[in-house]
């Protein structure tokens, strides 16, 4: 029909042919969406191991197509609509084009998820550009690959979208029902989205969630928030937020929640001072962050295979807490977590950037009572906001990328980006610069690794890929559990490697004389999500291990502790056996770490796996994920509860922690001026 006969038709037949030719087109974006799907599946095939049947997942997989194309259908039936009434060509092209750029950015968000096993959301607005580019080009950036696959998806969409429409003619009551449906699941949220998956793993939901509508939805709530910061945050008095909590949790006596919301008196547990033997001189120590240090993969017991022997070893040397938890499913939590106890605001305490509120840490702690401090990273201090904070806290000596003598050890590039130096760079530049002797101040250390970070390069690539052949080996593996870890080759082997540097640099460390007087600690920032995970609580699981010559016993505790609980264990062992000058008061968020060796939890720890995505809390033995609650096992497995009365109790507890947190995000303090003017001198 030309323009000149389609202007004669009434608005009634006009909104006829814009209806049916608008269903036709819609019926061939549903179709692209299962291609994409199909291929995604494929693809993920290819380089993963599918974790359940091809059939299930393509099934759970094209019915999130389906609640996207619905969700977004009555948007663009209202505007293609308007524009068809005057230009029905224009509204063609223009609704072929939506259709083309949304089947691009899908493609671009399957490939990254593929990479990552990562579903990219609006934590992405929460980085600088400068930390994006860093990101992009550390981990591969794009490839001719990556751009070949969006011709072949362009190419794809253009021939479907001008060939199939024209087959498609059916009745208007048919084309009517859609727009219909799609207002109809708009605004009825709960059909949609993850309260629908069933699926045996996390890294299953993953896979079958819809990319785009993950990401668009994450990034309307980013800049629309929900009701979590439109909490009343003066609204102090929760009637029964507790009632059904486990009367074994730990709780604070609060001073002054209205201004100062974390603010509590010390509790007066020092828990670790049995196990040590400590001399007079106060002890050095070290702690150690593993980028993507976790369980799963970890120690004896570890579900996917010991891959770290010599941690393994050492471990029955140590305390070791076996069900630890990172407060973070990213690196920007951990050292706020670790050094701070502190609560996140609304992108993690480092997002705070300037506006970050004073604070106490075990840095400025320690300083206070004659410590020196320092922090070694082989990559860029200033990404996260990591350098400012450590700044804030008046760290003596930070030592970064920019810092290490000589060229030796950068990590292999990758499309001419590195993260910076390798593990064995990083403890060689330690001892180098780290003095010991006689008049010597006792010194706080923190190492943070970055070489068993995506891209997982090593400078000893052939090395430790025979050792991780090796490995499969010594783990007794069968041929096909093999060719499955083979998969993951590059990772298995960065952790080898990770594993082999820690056992040199105690070998190096052991030859120093401030050996003797040194408490090592060791845990992972939190669990790289490259390998598969098989839970919600995994990206959290991480080991700890508290090791020092000044060890009476070892000791392997199956309570769950957490990274908030270690700067006050430190502080009060430190406390109880030299004249520390310490607050009576204090704002840590941990209650300290928990050394009984039987499975418990103590403990409330809020879990912030990005910066925009704060849904995790744990209570007791319970885990709330979402609006979903999961009970915690002896290894740290979860099953799914539907128990009201106690789901109602752990997200009372989660609402009054997120009203607390509200306040810092709101401008709070974390302490009154004068005590924090006192101790961080």
């Amino acid at each position: 029909m030309s323009q000149e006969s389609f202007d004669y038709l009434s608005f009634r037949e006009k909104l006829i042919y814009a209806t049916r030719d608008f269903f036709s087109l819609s019926i061939v974006w549903l179709l692209l969406l299962f291609i994409l799907s199909i291929l995604e599946l494929i693809y993920n095939a290819a380089l993963h191991s599918l974790p359940e049947s091809l059939f299930n997942l393509l099934l759970y997989s094209c019915w999130m197509d389906v609640l996207l194309w619905l969700k977004w259908g009555v948007f663009c039936y209202i505007f293609y609509v308007i524009l068809y009434v005057f230009h029905p060509k224009s509204a063609k092209i223009a609704f072929k084009s939506f259709i083309c750029v949304a089947a691009i950015v899908q493609t671009g968000l399957v490939l990254y998820f593929t990479t990552s096993l990562n579903l990219l959301g609006a934590d992405i607005f929460s980085y600088s550009i400068e930390d994006v580019q860093q990101t992009l080009g550390a981990s591969g950036g794009l490839s001719f690959i990556a751009i070949l696959q969006f011709l072949v998806v362009v190419g794809i969409c253009i021939t479907i979208l001008w060939w199939l429409p024209k087959f498609i003619k059916l009745p208007l009551f048919v084309s009517a029902i859609y727009p219909l449906a799609s207002v109809i699941v708009f605004f009825t949220p709960d059909i949609s989205g993850w309260s629908q998956l069933s699926m045996k793993t996390t890294y299953a939901s993953n896979l079958v969630a819809n990319k785009s509508d993950y990401f668009f939805t994450s990034s309307y709530y980013y800049f629309f928030p929900k009701t979590d910061y439109d909490i009343d945050i003066y609204a102090d008095n929760y009637i029964g937020i507790y009632d059904n909590l486990d009367n074994s949790i730990v709780e604070f006596e609060y001073l002054d929640e209205g201004n100062y919301p974390f603010y509590h008196t010390e509790l007066d547990r020092d828990v670790l001072s049995p196990f040590f033997n400590l001399n007079e001189k106060k002890p050095n120590i070290v702690i150690v962050l593993v980028e993507g240090l976790g369980r799963a993969f970890t120690n004896k017991g570890a579900y996917l295979g010991n891959f770290t022997p010599f941690l393994d070893s050492l471990s029955t040397k140590s305390l070791y807490w076996k069900n630890f938890l990172s407060q973070g499913g990213r690196t920007f939590a951990v050292l706020p977590s670790i050094l701070g106890s502190l609560p996140f605001a609304q992108s993690g305490y480092l997002g705070l950037g300037e506006q970050m509120p004073d604070q106490l840490s075990l840095l400025n702690l320690l300083k206070h009572n004659g410590y020196e401090t320092s922090f070694y990273y082989g990559g860029d201090a200033s990404f996260d906001n990591m350098a400012l904070y450590l700044n804030r806290n008046k760290v003596d000596k930070l030592v970064d990328v920019d810092d290490f003598s000589g060229n030796t050890g950068l990590l292999p590039e990758t499309n001419g980006f590195t993260w910076g130096y390798d593990d064995q760079a990083l403890y060689n530049e330690f001892l180098k610069n780290t003095a010991f002797g006689e008049n010597i101040k006792p010194h706080l250390d923190v190492l943070l690794t970055v070489s068993s970070h995506n891209p997982f390069k090593i400078n000893c690539q052939q090395e430790f890929d025979q050792r991780f052949e090796k490995r499969l080996d010594e783990l007794d593996f069968t041929e096909s559990k093999k060719e499955n870890y083979r998969t993951y080759r590059a990772q298995y082997a960065s952790i080898l490697y990770t594993d082999a540097m820690l056992k040199k640099f105690f070998e190096d460390y052991e030859k120093r004389p401030d050996f003797e007087n040194t408490i090592f600690l060791i845990t992972g920032d939190h669990r790289l999500p490259e390998i598969p995970m098989a839970t919600v609580i995994d990206r959290y699981h991480v080991p700890l291990i508290m090791y020092s010559p000044m060890l009476e016993r070892a000791s392997e505790m199956a309570s769950i502790s957490s990274h908030i609980d270690i700067a006050p264990s430190i502080l009060r062992m430190l406390k109880s056996n030299y004249s520390f000058d310490l607050p009576e008061n204090t704002s840590w968020l941990g209650e300290g770490l928990d050394t009984v060796v039987s499975f418990r939890n103590v403990h409330q720890i809020p879990l912030i796996q990005t910066k925009v995505n704060m849904k995790d809390y744990v209570v007791g033995n319970y885990h709330l994920n979402g609006d979903r609650l999961y009970e915690l096992t002896s290894n740290m497995e979860t099953r799914s509860v539907n128990v009201p009365e106690q789901k109602e109790s752990v997200m009372n507890a989660y609402t009054r922690f997120k009203q607390k947190n509200a306040k810092i995000t709101n401008g709070g303090k974390i302490v009154p001026d004068s005590i924090y003017a006192k101790y961080s001198n």
